[in-house]
């Protein structure tokens, strides 16, 4: 394993990158964690700016063309995006059902379905994990 080829990519894959690596720890933690709590709001912000970070870098990275300059992992950034907000909407309004799935629905899909897709031969997270 080596984040050399991580440090080589652009800024906006290393800042996509490690913000997603980032928000997927804080993801793991809030759902073991109590809701509800003042830590839970802390660092459920901190991970709604993350994930804004993780939408937002992604319109950057172009590696993967099929439509133009798009691809479908594209679609799961403006899915984040779009989502984000309602979901901050429905804690603001303690509907906690709405709340819970929006935020799993956009760490299974912005999180851990896009993820998976970087660990694909040829990627550079790929590299990073199993070496060129």
């Amino acid at each position: 394993m080596s984040l050399s080829p991580l440090l080589n990519a652009s800024l906006a894959i290393q800042l996509h990158a490690f913000a997603a690596m980032a928000a997927f720890t804080l993801g793991l933690v809030q759902f073991a964690a109590p809701k509800g709590t003042i830590p839970h709001r802390t660092v459920g912000w901190t991970w709604v700016v993350l994930m804004v970070g993780v939408g937002i870098s992604a319109f950057f990275i172009h590696e993967i063309r099929l439509w133009g300059p798009w691809s479908p992992i594209h679609l799961l950034a403006i899915f984040t995006l779009v989502t984000l907000p309602l979901a901050v909407w429905h804690a603001r309004r303690h509907a906690v059902q709405q709340h819970r799935w929006a935020m799993i629905s956009i760490f299974t899909g912005g999180l851990v379905v896009a993820g998976l897709f970087t660990f694909v031969p040829g990627r550079i997270m790929h590299a990073v994990t199993f070496g060129p």
